[in-house]
């Protein structure tokens, strides 16, 4: 009955917690049975009648039998964070996927009938799903100072101009990336000068970060996307995320459509709320970015051997 219980809870709770952590627990099932008998027969009962004992001063023997059995949760736990595969990535998946297993869940506990089955087949939808949602590639702070770009192999590389450690890690824990904030393998292929920084995406096309404003109208031609804390040029042939764009949307995430970037924004077009409200002037554009597509490889035209000697 206790594995049945714990396998129930966790299946229930799966959605939710890969949802918000990004993370979900395969032994989770293995670490209730190792604890949660102590937690019911010691932790528990000795709480309660630590309680009781309060007023007669006799306590303390109830809150060491207490911290026993919390000292053998502690091990359970580090013991199961131990083991091969412990903890489970997810990449985020949004709103709709956990919708749908929402509704399988409520399918199997509610229903009496052999229908209830039905909700095994509605979690499997929300988890092809959710395994199916392209990962961003682009990633943009709210205040435009750390710029996370997806490279050609798949992983994302960051280009920053100040430190927000927890930002970093809620981004890799989101692209299911087990890399810390601090790991050098987030700024290979960025280059970097006193002007700005540019890092190649993963069509080949150039995100640049310019930090000075001669930068900013030289970064116009050869980048895909500049990504600036200043006010972008009007005419400028890359796409440009700008101080006005992102005072409007706050954090962006970019995802690649052809030859446009589509935006998904914190505070999205249209939302007007007493303590968000929205910004005259905003349009359907604000959801889509014209981009330049990657320039194409040089190729070589010199005339091979063989056809300038066909031509003699």
């Amino acid at each position: 009955m206790l594995v049945l219980a714990s396998l129930i809870a966790g299946l229930a709770t799966t959605p939710y917690a890969a949802f918000h952590f990004h993370r979900v627990a395969p032994y989770g099932v293995l670490a209730n049975l190792a604890a949660m008998p102590v937690v019911s027969a010691l932790v528990m009962p000795a709480g309660l009648l630590g309680l009781l004992a309060v007023p007669f001063g006799f306590d303390g023997f109830f809150w060491w039998l207490m911290g026993v059995g919390i000292d053998w949760m502690i091990a359970v736990a580090r013991w199961v964070d131990g083991l091969p595969g412990a903890v489970g990535r997810v990449a985020a998946f949004g709103t709709g996927p956990l919708i749908v297993a929402s509704l399988g869940i409520i399918l199997m506990g509610l229903l009496r009938t052999p229908l209830r089955w039905s909700g095994v087949a509605v979690m499997a939808v929300a988890l092809i799903w959710a395994v199916l949602i392209p990962k961003p590639d682009v990633l943009i702070s709210g205040d435009g100072h750390n710029i996370a770009v997806r490279g050609r192999d798949g992983r994302l590389h960051l280009l920053r101009t100040a430190k927000d450690a927890f930002l970093l890690k809620e981004w890799l824990a989101g692209d299911a990336d087990a890399r810390t904030a601090a790991d050098p393998s987030l700024t290979v292929g960025i280059s970097c000068d006193d002007a700005g920084c540019v890092v190649p995406a993963a069509d080949g096309s150039l995100v640049a970060v310019p930090l000075r404003p001669d930068a900013l109208a030289d970064d116009c031609e050869p980048a895909g996307l500049i990504v600036t804390t200043q006010q972008a040029p009007r005419i400028c042939g890359a796409a440009a995320i700008d101080r006005d764009r992102l005072r409007r949307q706050g954090a962006l995430a970019l995802w690649r459509r052809g030859d446009t970037l589509e935006v998904e924004a914190v505070r999205p077009r249209g939302l007007d709320r007493p303590w968000s409200p929205a910004f005259p002037g905003e349009g359907e554009t604000d959801a889509v970015i014209p981009s330049r597509p990657a320039a194409p490889h040089a190729q070589d035209a010199t005339p091979s051997e063989t056809d300038l000697q066909a031509d003699d």
